[in-house]
């Protein structure tokens, strides 16, 4: 190869690098755009600073959905499939998680919100999607999630639909059986 033909190459791969790292930049507020655009963001409101004083003449239609991601084995439900709820209050739904499998698996439910706009007026004070979920072979868990419809949600906002996403995120996340956690103990 000749010093010139060299020379255009590494040119070439040392800005086809530097394309690639401003687009790693780009992910996270491109990602933010898609999700606003198309409501399937996770992010809600964040932590509840109205009243809590509820609104009983104003009711809320929340649908609870679940599905699990392609590799996801696990029995994934709510315990019901809908709450008419009074903006304000406090509201709980259980949904359970069941590892059908003969070794332990790690999982992580990645929420959405839908209406887009709503998701601003969703507040999850207790959510089992803020940690990782492991479940031995068999094990089945009922995990609650606890939320307020902000008072100040739309008045043309009257449904909305959280839906989780469960992934296994075993081979990033191996977790521990219950006897090797005992054998090491054990051994101490």
């Amino acid at each position: 190869m000749k010093g010139s033909s060299l020379k255009r190459l590494v040119t070439r791969l040392l800005l086809l690098t530097v394309v690639m790292f401003g687009f790693g930049f780009a992910l996270v507020p491109m990602y933010d755009v898609m999700c606003k655009a198309f409501g399937i963001n996770g992010k809600t409101g964040g932590q509840y600073e109205g009243s809590q004083v509820s609104d009983p003449t104003r009711s809320v239609r929340v649908q609870f959905m679940s599905t699990n991601a392609a590799d996801m084995v696990w029995d994934f439900y709510s315990k019901g499939d809908e709450l008419e709820v009074n903006p304000g209050a406090v509201n709980q739904m259980i949904f359970v998680a069941h590892n059908p499998t003969n070794r332990p698996m790690s999982a992580q439910a990645i929420p959405s919100i839908t209406p887009a706009e709503a998701a601003a007026y969703f507040h999850k004070t207790e959510c089992f999607c803020f940690t990782q979920q492991v479940l031995q072979p068999g094990e089945r868990i009922e995990m609650p999630v606890r939320f307020i419809v902000d008072r100040d949600l739309p008045e043309s906002v009257k449904h909305l639909t959280l839906a989780y996403t469960l992934f296994d995120i075993t081979a990033r996340h191996p977790p521990v059986a219950h006897a090797a956690v005992q054998d090491v103990q054990g051994a101490r």
